[in-house]
């Protein structure tokens, strides 16, 4: 099993999950509500990665402005995002996100208002002060790519006095524009402390990590039912539609559409490569009549701070059922899930349409 195409493939999928769910929300439930989800979703990350963050990135002694540019400079690059930084003096500094954006991936981009991107920073970037006890530590931003800019962009900024919750994220498009970025003179993380292998690994857990932020936050915003509703939606259309382009990554045949043993073993195959990509424990057993995976726990699910976990696994598990659509129309995914006493036992079978039930 090659790990590096399972971490990147897991990175892929968990990726368009978390675009498409914020899609729909502008879709099905308007932009106030998307606002409100991307907001939650990225000060719930904030407060759990910031500090800790500075800290393992080496940057805790730095002054402000630049620590919290140099901050995402390299957390968005260990997680796939181009980024770009740039030093104007201790107390400013700039951060630049050019196009594509990770976080609106593809054509997702035109369906993304401007107050639903603009709330990723007031979550995130416009907190970076009060987490630090500086009130004078603001973010200014100089453009957004979803309002047509060449990227996301803007400054930290050490002010003379203390910022009021409005000033800590100000918009000021048109005043002034990053200066010119210079690879060969960026900062680097070293690499012994930065194996390859662990750069890969950060890319996948960089997108993990977002789905375990948004199962609470589609729960505080929405409620637990509406949560499993929009999630499990989104989830099985994800599946739906990236099954094919991940099977490609992992070199397993799709869309036989024959509903035999061999297309079982085959989407088996996937599912289990997927699983371990994300870090699952799983053992498969081949019977005559159906395939099936088993988990012994499910680590993603122990990671979830959630009031309704089993509607949590219930979305989740759309993806594989959407996927599994996706590869043979005439198989079918039955899952069996059970928690008790915070562990969790999962058993898949992928059977005939036919069989399914027996």
């Amino acid at each position: 099993m090659n790990d590096v195409a399972a971490w990147r493939a897991v990175a892929t999928l968990y990726n368009a999950l978390l675009t498409g769910m914020v899609v729909a929300l502008v879709a099905r439930r308007g932009a106030e509500s998307a606002r409100d989800v991307v907001f939650q979703l990225f000060r719930r990350q904030h407060l759990e990665k910031f500090l800790p963050g500075l800290t393992k990135l080496g940057l805790a002694g730095a002054p402000h402005a630049v620590a919290c540019a140099l901050y995402h400079y390299h957390s968005n690059a260990l997680g796939g995002v181009l980024t770009e930084y740039v030093r104007e003096s201790d107390r400013k500094a700039w951060v630049r996100y050019p196009p594509p954006r990770w976080m609106w991936h593809g054509t997702a981009i035109a369906a993304i208002p401007h107050a639903v991107s603009a709330a990723m920073l007031h979550g995130w970037h416009g907190h970076n002060g009060v987490s630090l006890g500086n009130p004078r530590l603001g973010f200014v931003c100089t453009g957004m790519t979803v309002d047509g800019m060449p990227g996301l962009e803007g400054y930290y900024m050490e002010h003379e006095h203390a910022l009021g919750p409005e000033e800590r994220v100000r918009f000021a498009y048109g005043e002034e524009t990053m200066p010119r970025f210079d690879p060969a003179a960026a900062p680097q993380l070293d690499p012994a402390q930065w194996p390859v292998e662990r750069l890969q690994r950060t890319h996948r857990s960089y997108a993990m990590a977002y789905l375990r932020t948004l199962v609470p936050t589609l729960q505080a915003v929405l409620g637990e039912a509406a949560a499993r509703e929009e999630l499990g939606r989104v989830a099985r259309l994800i599946g739906l539609q990236y099954h094919a382009t991940l099977a490609q990554a992992l070199e397993c045949p799709s869309n036989r559409s024959a509903g035999d043993r061999e297309s079982m073993l085959q989407f088996a195959r996937w599912l289990e490569a997927m699983l371990h990509g994300q870090g699952e424990a799983v053992e498969m057993i081949d019977a005559r009549d159906a395939v099936r995976l088993r988990l012994a726990n499910w680590r993603l699910g122990a990671e979830l701070t959630t009031t309704d976990p089993l509607g949590a696994f219930d979305a989740w598990n759309a993806l594989w059922v959407g996927a599994c659509a996706a590869h043979d129309r005439f198989l079918a995914l039955e899952t069996q899930r059970s928690l008790q006493g915070g562990r969790w036992e999962i058993e898949w079978r992928i059977a005939p349409r036919s069989a399914v039930g027996r």
